[in-house]
């Protein structure tokens, strides 16, 4: 017989590990399930940010005249939407990983946390589509990223993977019993957009609330990735360590959470 364990549990590697196959056979299967039975099919990966620089551009540079850095505000946006397209399509996909898949939780056993790290490994398509597009309109305007952007660029995607993660377990944890999550997270991913550096630059930010800013941890995360990739300013890597932090603790948070609320996933789901 099963029985839950009781108080905290660690993180199985190995277990994981063993079921890496599940995981990678999920995040394909997510990924041809978001875009079947659509016209455009995984173009949608293009037109979507495509819209939103736009959007941004007619709305904050040319009637609010938001400043981007010298570079043109096209490329400016593309670099932060990039990232951020990334966190809001894991986070609200994986933080229903649990609900969506309901008959596998309660009928067969495996590591639970195999769910939301699927999606989360499935929103990297769109991610590197849209690097894809970024590099290209950087061509068409004659910008050549930075050499370090070899090595910075995965270390960047590894920070954001973690924030997605953190944030993403510690609601797919509380979405099983309290379907008020699904409710929650257009309007928690809505004010994390905003509040982040996506359509102005984090120079509009005065100096004595950097580092308080940078608490958000897509903050310094973005920041980063115009800095190596646009060479809009120099990596503040004060801020971008503050961020890195928070997005290691809040990943560690996050799965602390999932699986101490593991024990009655099969109960509630």
């Amino acid at each position: 017989m099963i029985r839950p364990s009781r108080g905290l549990r660690g993180i199985n590697a190995r277990e994981l590990w063993a079921f890496r196959w599940l995981i990678l056979t999920l995040t394909a299967r997510h990924i041809q399930v978001r875009y079947a039975q659509t016209l455009l099919g995984i173009g949608w990966a293009v037109v979507q940010p495509v819209i939103s620089v736009a959007i941004f551009t007619v709305v904050f540079a040319r009637f609010a005249r938001i400043p981007s850095d010298g570079k043109p505000y096209q490329v400016f946006a593309l670099a932060a939407l990039v990232p951020w397209t990334y966190i809001s399509s894991a986070v609200s996909t994986a933080s229903g990983s649990l609900s969506a898949s309901s008959a596998m939780v309660t009928k067969v056993y495996f590591p639970r946390l195999a769910l939301p790290i699927s999606y989360i490994f499935s929103s990297l398509i769109d991610f590197v589509i849209g690097l894809a597009l970024l590099l290209s309109m950087m061509f068409w305007f004659r910008i050549a990223p930075a050499a370090s952007s070899v090595v910075a660029v995965p270390f960047l995607v590894l920070a954001m993977m973690l924030t997605a993660t953190g944030v993403s377990c510690t609601l797919a944890a509380f979405d099983v019993e309290y379907r008020d999550v699904r409710h929650v997270v257009p309007f928690l991913l809505q004010a994390w957009m905003y509040a982040s550096p996506i359509v102005y630059p984090m120079s509009l930010v005065p100096d004595k609330f950097r580092q308080l800013y940078a608490l958000n941890p897509m903050a310094g995360i973005i920041e980063a990735f115009r800095a190596v990739l646009l060479g809009t300013t120099a990596v503040d890597w004060r801020a971008l360590a503050v961020s890195v932090a928070v997005s290691l603790a809040l990943c560690v948070f996050g799965l602390m959470v999932f699986r101490y609320r593991e024990r009655v996933f099969a109960d509630v789901v």
